[in-house]
């Protein structure tokens, strides 16, 4: 069998992760265009749909109605973080509330550590890093290096967000509807609002965050890893888990809402 140069291993890697970064822009820049192809009636139309809170209640069903925002932010911030109930008005946060949905986010929120337990999960099924072994010892690392890896992609995509005036919590979707609200979990992991809070722009601060993010948790393991590789891989997972990441927290409130009534 023929050994293929180290050279051209690299080579093949490093066209992989722009193949996946490409991918990424492509489908960023697809949906700003979409976004920005809208007509003026149209964006009329949102603008006014987003200023009468009232009328969207009328069209949610009837369990979301008869939950308060201020109970319904007390009950899952802790597992998803903070996020924009349906009954709130879209407003821009102060640098002062950006600094605290930072730190909960980061280090507060109890979906953050099962995702990243996810992730060390999957790195020790396949036996990656190799060195660090197995068990819990093993899980152990993996996990601490997985933690750390979005401990830096959270701080850089809080800072770019701030930057950009992005707002950086989840919105629940004022619709219904199973498959109109799967549509906008994952939309939102794409695209989000800016300052104006009502037009939508590319999540580029949270790819640019996974990028470096993923480069630099190469650098931390043992032996010698591509950078651009891990680079591209962190942003594919950011598109995959982020994505269903916004879906259990658009669900979220519905799920515990069946226990409650259950109980």
């Amino acid at each position: 069998m023929k050994n293929v140069p180290a050279s051209g291993r690299s080579f093949s890697k490093c066209r992989y992760c722009l193949f996946a970064l490409g991918t990424v822009v492509v489908l960023l820049t697809s949906l700003a265009a979409q976004q920005t192809a809208q007509s003026p009636e149209k964006k009329e139309d949102e603008n006014a749909g987003k200023s009468s809170v009232e009328e969207t209640l009328k069209r949610l069903p009837a369990e979301l109605q008869s939950v308060p925002g201020k109970l319904a932010h007390e009950h899952i911030d802790w597992l998803i973080g903070p996020y924009i109930p349906v009954q709130a008005k879209l407003q821009p946060l102060t640098l002062k509330e950006r600094e605290e949905v930072y730190i909960r986010r980061t280090f507060l929120t109890v979906g953050s550590y099962l995702a990243r337990g996810f992730s060390a999960g999957i790195d020790q099924a396949r036996g990656e890093p190799y060195k660090w072994g197995g068990g819990m010892p093993g899980y152990g690392r993996r996990y601490a290096a997985r933690y750390g890896e979005f401990v830096v992609q959270n701080t850089l995509a809080a800072a770019g967000d701030a930057a950009l005036q992005y707002e950086p919590r989840y919105d629940f979707c004022r619709c219904a509807g199973f498959w109109p609200r799967t549509r906008h979990a994952i939309s939102r992991n794409f695209v989000n609002y800016n300052r104006t809070e009502s037009e939508l722009r590319p999540q580029v601060p949270t790819y640019v965050a996974a990028f470096a993010a993923g480069a630099l948790y190469s650098s931390w393991l043992p032996g010698h890893h591509n950078k651009w590789r891990s680079g591209g891989l962190s942003i594919v997972s950011q598109a995959g888990i982020g994505s269903g990441y916004n879906f259990v927290s658009e669900f979220a409130l519905d799920i515990l809402h069946k226990f409650g009534s259950r109980k």
